[in-house]
């Protein structure tokens, strides 16, 4: 019987030492995880490319007119081609895509039709206000939401919880225009306390408190449009939680609820947490684009809407590719931040021991 015990204890030893060997293996190919990670993002920036290049080209309207204006409907014939020639546009569409293609690869990503310049530089003038703007409003959303559903839990169902839930449904279901609107007329238009538009006041873009006086109304609008959004998803994951066995061990053991949510149940749901918010930003991008045209907040929104309404190709590129590798980025991220949360996930890898000896998957 002893040697019996011995020999399924050594098997057990071979099994953990097989199992780290596996780890290690995996840690070596990090490289390779990386480099397959990249690959997945541009080549879906790529299809991205493809998509709004096309898609943009077809839609109707004369891009001509962006670029000089009323001035189009004096050209003649002989005039308008020469002046698509110059643009650019006088190619097949498939010949424009690789010209403007080649022209990205080496950081020319032409001229804007509109202002006449170069796209980039028109974009890095406003990309910094939309990045404060977002930022401030995803880390908001972010601890209000997460404080918001460890209070709904600690009093799940009573009357504070119902009122919480039913009010936030409420706040979800209004549009982010309509509640940027609604704050625009209570404390700028009816009220006077706060500015109605721009980032900031004239010749105060070093002032950092004029600045933060003008994101007031934008942010509140994001957060009062979006929180309740975040906030359920993370009251369901906790209560979710609070109700599995470790949680009636580590009240057996004498922890107070306070000790069980804040040092094991928020631990163990953060990973849940992260691909929430990853999978909130491309909602968060969208309403931030649309409170920056309410506002009339010079960001890559605004930028945005005007390149579209007056076809102004390069620049909608330029966005539409910024936009989408932010996107992309956060939820590789999150899905990197899980693997480290978590070592199961790592690089989708998931190696088990069954009891009674039975293989690894």
């Amino acid at each position: 019987m002893a040697e019996v015990k011995g020999k399924k204890h050594k098997f057990k030893n071979s099994r953990c030492e097989e199992n780290d060997a596996v780890w290690i293996a995996q840690e070596k190919f990090f490289p390779v995880y990386f480099l397959k990670k990249a690959g997945q993002l541009v080549l879906s920036l790529l299809v991205l490319s493809v998509l709004v290049f096309f898609i943009s080209r077809l839609a109707p309207g004369e891009p001509l007119r962006a670029f000089y204006g009323d001035a189009v409907e004096r050209m003649g014939p002989e005039q308008l081609a020469a002046a698509r020639d110059r643009l650019g546009l006088d190619e097949n569409l498939f010949v424009q895509y690789w010209n403007w293609l080649t022209g990205a690869l080496t950081g020319d990503f032409g001229i804007s039709f509109q202002y006449k310049q170069d796209v980039l530089s028109v974009v890095g003038k406003v990309s910094f206000n939309t990045l404060i703007l977002t930022l401030v409003s995803f880390m908001l959303i972010f601890v209000l939401g997460l404080l918001l559903a460890v209070f709904c839990v600690m009093r799940e169902d009573k009357a504070a919880d119902r009122i919480i839930r039913r009010l936030g449904v409420a706040a979800n279901s209004v549009p982010e225009f309509l509640a940027a609107l609604l704050l625009m007329f209570i404390f700028s238009v009816s009220l006077g306390l706060l500015p109605s538009s721009g980032a900031y006041s004239i010749g105060q873009s070093g002032n950092i408190a004029d600045r933060a006086l003008h994101l007031v109304l934008p942010v509140a609008a994001i957060v009062f449009s979006h929180l309740w959004y975040c906030a359920y998803l993370m009251r369901n994951k906790l209560s979710d939680e609070i109700r599995k066995e470790y949680v009636l061990l580590c009240r057996v053991k004498g922890l107070s609820e306070r000790e069980i949510l804040f040092k094991h149940c928020l631990k163990n749901i953060m990973p849940a947490i992260v691909s929430i918010m990853a999978v909130f930003l491309p909602h968060l991008l969208g309403g931030t684009y649309i409170v920056e045209m309410v506002f009339s907040y010079p960001g890559l929104g605004t930028l945005g809407f005007e390149s579209a309404q007056y076809h102004d190709y390069n620049m909608l590129m330029v966005i539409a590719l910024i936009t989408g590798f932010f996107v992309i980025t956060a939820n590789m991220l999150a899905q990197a931040v899980n693997e480290k949360l978590d070592p199961r996930m790592r690089y989708g890898e998931r190696i088990s021991v069954k009891a009674g000896g039975e293989g690894s998957e």
